[in-house]
């Protein structure tokens, strides 16, 4: 299910990227290295001029942010397999709290993603072999993701593009995150419920074929042209090279929709999701998606929006099967991009 982790993924924390808790005059060398990369002109040029068609006046806050590392913040979320007493209060005493305090149908009662709203990171866990992971470093805004998948006990759960982490059936391409995957399950899941876990390394675009009508729920969480990432390039030739290919993405993740629809039973659900703003990989694929299908219905999603804006920014003027989590200062969490749907 990508979840009892968080499964997070391609908005969950970076490797290479631990640290302590940063202020103004107090940065741990890692992250300091972070906070000082160069921004990638070429890439931000390009947002420009996309974002401030699509969001106006709205891009110059969410830009700001996204710009300045030092206001970025990062959730705890514990490992339900682990014992974490001892976590949560060292969690409390440096001013963490509960992302979603109250159970509901919505979430998960064993849930446990820990916020606050002041910049810095929870020391992050090494893997170790012989050793569970206590809990997982994430940008809040993944979870919502799989909280919309409102997976219940005894479903059959596909994650289709699972790394870094997943749950039941994980699927990951590409073979460096396949590995990062792997090494993941085994941080989080002890041994004797790892034998309920599938993982693959297939392409998901074949997975509809090969596995019709298989699972009750589906999380495709798609590459993207993922904001903070892209960003932050280092490699200049890398970064143009991502831009020249930017438009072939909505076709990628169409099809991996289609192969999520085909591997989906009748009465199933899916949930889309990308850490990017950009239109045309988000609601344009999914507007696309439902006038191509007489079987597939939008989910409205307003019960979890309601829930999520206590803590979140959502952007106004999505659909009800839709929701987008625009970063702010003392939330900044997101970009994140998520709708629902449903086969009948």
């Amino acid at each position: 299910m990508r979840r009892g982790l968080r499964l997070l993924g391609r908005c969950g924390a970076a490797p290479g990227m631990l640290g302590k808790y940063y202020y103004k005059d107090q940065v741990a060398p890692k992250l300091k290295a972070k906070l000082q990369k160069q921004i990638c002109q070429v890439v931000l040029d390009d947002f420009d001029v996309q974002y401030s068609k699509e969001l106006r006046e709205t891009w110059n806050s969410v830009r700001q942010v996204l710009l300045t590392p030092q206001w970025w913040q990062y959730a705890v979320l514990l490992n339900k397999f682990s014992v974490f007493s001892e976590v949560e209060n060292d969690l409390r005493l440096k001013g963490y709290r509960l992302l979603f305090p109250k159970t509901s149908s919505c979430f998960l009662q064993s849930f446990k993603c820990y916020i606050r709203s002041t910049p810095g990171r929870f020391p992050a866990q090494k893997h170790r072999t012989d050793r569970l992971k206590d809990y997982y470093i994430l940008n809040a805004a993944s979870v919502l993701a799989v909280l919309a998948l409102e997976v219940k006990n005894g479903e059959k759960v596909l994650d289709m593009c699972a790394a870094p982490g997943g749950h039941l059936h994980s699927n990951e391409y590409d073979h460096l995150r396949f590995h990062w995957l792997k090494q993941t399950l085994e941080s989080f899941i002890p041994e004797s419920v790892l034998n309920i876990v599938t993982v693959s390394e297939l392409d998901g675009r074949e997975i509809g074929n090969l596995q019709p009508e298989k699972f009750d729920k589906v999380l495709v969480d798609a590459p993207c042209s993922n904001v903070r990432s892209w960003l932050f390039s280092s490699d200049m030739q890398q970064a143009a090279l991502r831009l020249a290919q930017r438009e072939a993405l909505s076709a990628v993740q169409i099809e991996l929709l289609r192969s999520a629809i085909k591997a989906l039973r009748p009465g199933g659900s899916l949930v889309y999701s990308t850490c990017t703003l950009s239109k045309e990989e988000n609601s344009d694929v999914i507007t696309h998606i439902l006038n191509s299908y007489s079987n597939v219905l939008p989910v409205d999603m307003s019960n979890l929006a309601r829930a999520a804006s206590q803590e979140f920014t959502l952007a106004s003027g999505v659909q009800q099967h839709e929701l987008l989590v625009l970063p702010e200062r003392g939330k900044a969490w997101g970009p994140m991009y998520i709708a629902k749907l449903k086969k009948i």
